[in-house]
Order: C-alpha cells, then structure tokens, then sequence
C-alpha cells in the first residue's frame, strides 16, 4: 500500500510490476490511467518454461524479466516505473529487475 501510493503508471512511462510466489515469479507492464496491462511475462508460460528448465530460481527470474523487456520493447515501450510490490529488492526481483534492464528497459 505504501509503494503504490507513490509508485503510477503512465501512457509513456508504465508500472513494471513484479509478483513473486514461493515457486514463480510474475511480471506486468501497467498503464495505471487506462488500467490496461500492456504486456506481462511469468515462468508459468509455455514459452519461460522450456528454457527454465533445470534452472535455479534466481536465473529463472532474469529469463522472466529478459521477457517482459522483449515484450515491453515490442509495444513500444522503453521506460517503466519499478513496482518491486513491497518485496525487497533482492534476489530473485534483483535477478528479474536485472533481466528487463539488459533487454533494454529503462528504470
């Protein structure tokens, strides 16, 4: 609640917003305006999990936000607003966060 009272998504600039459970992780890019969600990824997608496989979770996280980069880039957007979603950023959101940054996400 905290972080979402500070942290809103634009046309130009939308949410990155991270959900991780104890065995996946989730990402979705948000126009917090319109309230559409422009893009998302997740380990849970036919296409994450055959590269997943035998990954650890971390490594897991970095494909899932390498992902949602792609996916972002291909709808046209280049700069996001990071909503770590009251996680720390640490390990596996550090690892996505890190992902979505080599694909060419700005945050």
């Amino acid at each position: 609640m905290r972080l979402r009272r500070r942290i809103r998504g634009t046309q130009e600039k939308p949410r990155l917003a991270v959900y991780r459970s104890l065995s996946h992780i989730y990402a979705q890019v948000i126009d917090d305006d319109r309230g559409h969600t422009i893009a998302s990824a997740s380990d849970v997608e036919a296409a994450a999990r055959a590269e997943a496989k035998g990954k650890r979770k971390s490594d897991i996280a970095k494909l899932v936000g390498e992902l949602i980069g792609k996916r972002a880039k291909e709808n046209g957007i280049s700069t996001v607003v990071f909503d770590r979603g009251g996680y720390q950023f640490h390990g596996r959101v550090k690892a996505l966060a890190t992902g979505a940054r080599e694909a060419g996400l700005k945050f």
